[in-house]
């Protein structure tokens, strides 16, 4: 720990060529400086994209107790979070993004200067008809377009708000989505700015697969100068927001907040107009050199690892291998270094369930604020690119809890498929996995209990009891000195009962009844319900060829024991058939019920016959 300071960085995701460029630009400054960061994915895992989800639920103090500054990146958390963050003392941050409201500190882009360059440099083409693409719901988005409109005016052409399109998203599919509507509309436009560079490749590919010659008949000009600008064809003129030094403005800001406590600082990174050929320059072929090319193939291998792994990780984490996902020892599939997991207990506590590496204690409890214990920190190298992550484990189903895991910035993959998003995805859905396992393996207790068993009472059947009897009659074939006994009893004023206090106490005494006989015999006889008022006793195992006698008379005397149902006495008795193995029928169970039924309808009628005087 030795005193270094921990800044929290909140993100819908941890990665990617945005977020995770930014996130680290901030932490090669803050490993320079003697501090480290910490990146929370406020997103669930799994989650598409940034825009298409909306503004992430996220709401817990996750690790404030551990953290000097609080930084917030574009669609990571509402400023109702940040703001109640601030409050309790953190410096906060806001990332290309209007902070007014909050109160708190911002880093922004100077997203006029470069579009109104690149307007300027379209102009200069001989374009007019200059059409704006963005994601309007995006501030820094907003404010590209205000850059366009001032461009435009200082140049005498007047803004069109047919010119101006929302693509809906930031990504690829808002491009495609653009091209469509300028094709529909006939194409009104010559040229076109976009508020992001996936917004520009999406429109080009699309363009392309429907004849257009670009720049020929629609110049391009994107936004952030990502790495895969460069080698489209054309390449992609853009804006450069060099988000390394996004970076360094943002904990340079950090520091001066801690100087200056309560203060609201703001401060501006500027952005540059990059020529290529997609805007009608040309000469911009593709960059290419030997440190180049051996950059391009450690990258290639570095996702098909990436592919490796993420496919690895689907067949351990769901696939049927028995191993508990709690554990982590799965982690040791991917690049992480360390990590421990902890599931929400009450409120915001998280208890330590499961550690690889880190020499967490597991069954801790610990609240949020204070996650992840701290010697999951003495496993990072933030010189290297090696920090702590945060992503909740969370599904449509259930909020399980957080997942930390200490491993490599990844900057170069599309935001959203990093290792720690798709990790977090698949550990949600093993714990998802278990409990509906669980849950199947209950339902399926539940059913088979149910098909096995009498309702009312929950004695066994007549299905389980033929089995028992089975059973019983096969052992009586192989053991010559096996003997057992069948009871068929039948109460008596049963149907008295039902008539005058009515059906529901007639099913409470016969529940009574069920009780009393399953108190009077040994475990391994049964006592059954076959329906109405009888019942049948298996008698196991018979010591003594008139061992059943005895049962008898316990029987007789519980059952005619006065029963006490909704406060009123109530009296009945019972008459007993009774079927020994070994006689005539053998061990034939049939034959023996048949045999007890026949005993039992004797001895009800001998009952009914007045008795001699």
């Amino acid at each position: 720990m030795s005193g270094r300071r921990t800044f929290g960085i909140l993100s819908p995701f941890v990665g990617g060529d945005y977020y995770g460029a930014i996130i680290e630009g901030i932490n090669a400054a803050a490993a320079g400086g003697g501090d480290r960061i910490m990146a929370i994915q406020t997103l669930d895992p799994g989650a598409h994209s940034a825009d298409r989800a909306g503004l992430p639920d996220f709401h817990r103090p996750i690790s404030w107790n551990q953290l000097a500054g609080l930084v917030v990146l574009p669609g990571a958390v509402d400023t109702a979070y940040a703001a109640e963050a601030h409050r309790s003392g953190l410096p906060v941050v806001f990332v290309a993004q209007d902070a007014t409201g909050s109160g708190c500190s911002a880093v922004l882009a100077d997203n006029r200067s470069g579009v109104r360059e690149a307007v300027a440099h379209l102009v200069e083409h001989g374009h007019e008809r200059i059409a704006f693409a963005g994601y309007l719901a995006h501030f820094d988005v907003r404010e590209r377009y205000e850059g366009y409109r001032e461009a435009l005016l200082a140049h005498g052409i007047t803004p069109q708000p047919s010119l101006l399109i929302d693509s809906g998203d930031n990504h690829e599919s808002g491009g495609e989505t653009v091209a469509d509507d300028l094709i529909k509309a006939g194409m009104p436009a010559t040229a076109i700015v976009l508020g992001t560079d996936r917004n520009a490749i999406g429109l080009i590919e699309r363009m392309h697969s429907a004849g257009y010659d670009l720049p020929t008949e629609l110049a391009v000009v994107g936004f952030d100068d990502i790495s895969d600008a460069a080698y489209l064809r054309p390449s992609l003129s853009t804006v450069q927001q060099p988000l390394d030094q996004v970076g360094t403005v943002v904990y340079q800001l950090l520091n001066d907040l801690t100087e200056n406590a309560g203060e609201r600082l703001v401060r501006h990174v500027p952005t540059t107009f990059v020529r290529r050929d997609s805007c009608g320059c040309s000469g911009h072929g593709l960059p290419i050199s030997e440190p180049q090319s051996r950059g391009l193939f450690a990258q290639v291998q570095y996702l098909q690892s990436t592919l490796n792994i993420q496919y690895e990780l689907g067949i351990e984490l769901l696939g049927t291998h028995g191993s508990d996902p709690r554990a982590l020892a799965w982690l040791g599939l991917t690049p992480a270094l360390a990590g421990c997991l902890g599931l929400w207990t009450e409120g915001d506590s998280l208890e330590v369930v499961g550690e690889f590496r880190a020499g967490c204690e597991t069954g801790q409890v610990v609240e949020a604020a204070d996650f992840p214990p701290p010697e999951l920190f003495g496993t990072t190298d933030g010189p290297a690119g090696d920090v702590v992550f945060l992503v909740p484990v969370r599904s449509r189903n259930a909020d399980w809890g957080v997942l930390a895991a200490v491993g490599r910035i990844q900057s170069t993959t599309p935001p959203g498929r990093e290792m720690m998003n798709h990790s977090g995805a698949l550990l949600a859905a093993a714990l998802d996995y278990e409990v509906t396992m669980a849950e199947l393996r209950d339902k399926e207790e539940s059913l088979r209990n149910a098909a096995l068993h009498d309702h009312l009472t929950a004695l066994p059947n007549r299905v389980l009891l033929e089995d028992r009897m089975d059973q019983a009659g096969k052992r009586a074939a192989r053991q010559p000195d096996y003997r057992f006994a069948i009871l068929l009893l039948d109460l008596d004023g049963f149907k008295a009962v039902n008539d005058t206090l009515g059906h529901a106490a007639g099913d409470q005494l016969l529940i009574e009844v069920a009780r009393r006989l399953t108190g009077l015999l040994r475990k391994s006889d049964t006592v059954a319900r076959l329906g109405g008022d009888e019942f049948v006793v298996l008698l196991d195992g018979l010591v003594t060829p008139d061992g059943h006698k005895a049962v008898c008379d316990n029987i007789h005397a519980a059952i005619r024991a006065p029963f006490f149902i909704d406060g009123e006495r109530v009296e009945v008795g019972c008459s007993i058939g009774v079927a020994l193995s070994g006689g005539a029928g053998g061990a034939d169970p049939d034959h023996l019920l048949r045999e007890a039924d026949a005993a039992m309808y004797r001895a009800k009628s001998a009952a009914r016959r007045p008795t001699s005087r």
